[in-house]
């Protein structure tokens, strides 16, 4: 098998690999890129992308429930649950073909296949053996598998971007972003939803306070809750699957139509073969310096959900792929910075977040001031008959600088935006509080929570 030479050769398709081609492309770079399924990853072919076409059903749905706040008389709401399936993938089918032909535009060699190292500098796809100088780990994430006894029983994600079919009853196993942003809109479809977490808090990453506020508007909608529990297995009954979980030492069993791996994403990297590209790991998870190189193999770089430090997110995924791509090009220069990045769960309302948690912030030792309202009798929320609006902005005492920001409700997701660009650029507090926003928005409300007296 004759080698066949590239500068960089990239293992995935998704946000994160397309993101490297741009540096290295522009600076005349080689590059061969190796995909075995659909271009674009998960995100844009069965994540986040298809999911929002059912979130924005699920807010159109939320809305028709507050109509009468507003003395809107309607009828009780029917969603026809295949054509909005159908819907969502009418909206993503371009997708691949259309990054086709931006790979092609920017003249790097697609491959279909799966690609695993067969070097240091190597990697085999197919037939084909390709060296490189570089080789960049791009391969995204996949559910993470549970050893509980009948976990072959239920589905992913995948399959619930596919059904066509609304189940009557879901159970999720694991209340993490999937378990929550796909159980409001089931939940608000009709479905009966509970979700079953091991750890005693849903998203453990988040600010508790703020995801209290979550679970408490969750439950509102029908949604049931388990933490602190431990499933045991999974099986069939009646028709049905019934999970049996233990819960304060005692075995109980919930039953539902549908049973649905919300664990969680863990990276797709068990089958690259990285011991023969000499690329140190641990449980699936590859050791990286602060440039996103691995710290055995420093030709090898590390971008997306493989990298075992960050959180799996879309923009994430460019954003690492993009400074992967400017290091090959120039050398190890530059390091990716999470302290500002926003996030959002996609329920209905949604919890945005920014920077660190009151905890963290504590624990780092900051002298802090913490802005935390309640903002359902402020007049923007009443005026859109909001079922939650909360906020909490942490403030560092001795810079004015903006150490986190959280929100339920209240337009969150867009807000929260405002503090990570406040965070990235050194923007005060104080700065934030005086700018003049225009009004009536829920921007206007900002100044407000930050201990201007409330709207």
């Amino acid at each position: 098998m004759t080698p066949e030479k590239f500068d960089v050769v990239i293992l995935g398709g998704g946000n994160a690999g397309i993101g490297v081609t741009g540096p290295v492309r522009r600076a005349g770079m080689s590059v061969a890129m190796i995909e075995a399924d659909l271009l674009g990853g998960t995100c844009p072919n069965r994540g986040c992308t298809p999911k929002k076409v059912l979130v924005a059903a699920g807010h159109a749905l939320h809305e028709i429930e507050r109509a009468s706040i507003h003395h809107i008389a309607i009828g009780k709401p029917k969603l026809d649950w295949a054509a909005l399936i159908d819907r969502e993938k009418d909206m993503i089918k371009d997708i691949p073909a259309n990054l086709a032909r931006s790979m092609a535009r920017r003249n790097v060699e697609v491959i279909k296949g799966h690609g695993a190292f067969a070097g240091p500098n190597s990697v085999r796809v197919g037939g084909r053996r390709l060296e490189a100088k570089h080789i960049v780990i791009a391969t995204g994430s996949k559910p993470r598998p549970l050893s509980i006894p009948g976990a072959e029983l239920m589905i992913t994600s995948d399959e619930m971007l596919s059904e066509r079919e609304l189940p009557d009853s879901v159970i999720f196993v694991g209340g993490g972003v999937i378990a929550l942003e796909f159980g409001h809109v089931y939940a608000r479809a009709g479905a009966q939803v509970t979700i079953l977490e091991a750890l005693p808090q849903l998203l453990p990453a988040m600010d508790a306070d703020a995801v209290a506020r979550l679970q408490t508007e969750s439950e509102r909608i029908g949604i049931r809750f388990r933490t602190a529990v431990s499933v045991k297995r999974i099986e069939k009954a009646n028709g049905r699957l019934r999970v049996v979980f233990c819960y304060n030492g005692t075995e109980h069993a919930a039953e539902a139509e549908r049973a649905v791996n919300g664990a969680g994403r863990v990276a797709n990297v068990d089958t690259l073969d990285l011991a023969a590209g000499q690329v140190e790991h641990a449980n699936g998870r590859v050791a990286i310096d602060s440039h996103l190189r691995s710290i055995s193999n420093p030709n090898v770089h590390i971008c997306g959900d493989a990298v075992p430090t960050s959180p799996q997110l879309s923009p994430i995924a460019t954003y690492e792929g993009d400074i992967v791509g400017r290091n090959i090009v120039e050398g190890p220069k530059y390091s990716p910075d999470y302290a500002s990045m926003a996030t959002s769960v996609y329920t209905v309302p949604p919890l945005a977040s920014v920077g660190l948690t009151e905890v963290a912030a504590r624990q780092k030792g900051f002298s802090i001031d913490v802005h935390t309202n309640e903002m359902l009798d402020w007049f923007s929320a009443k005026t859109y008959a909001e079922t939650v609006a909360w906020s909490k902005v942490i403030v560092d005492q001795s810079t004015d600088h903006i150490l986190g920001a959280h929100f339920v409700g209240h337009s969150g997701q867009e807000l929260v935006n405002i503090f990570g660009l406040a965070m990235r650029f050194g923007i005060t507090a104080s700065q934030i509080r005086e700018n003049v926003y225009a009004f009536p928005t829920f921007s206007s409300d900002i100044k407000h929570m930050l201990g201007l007296g409330h709207g």
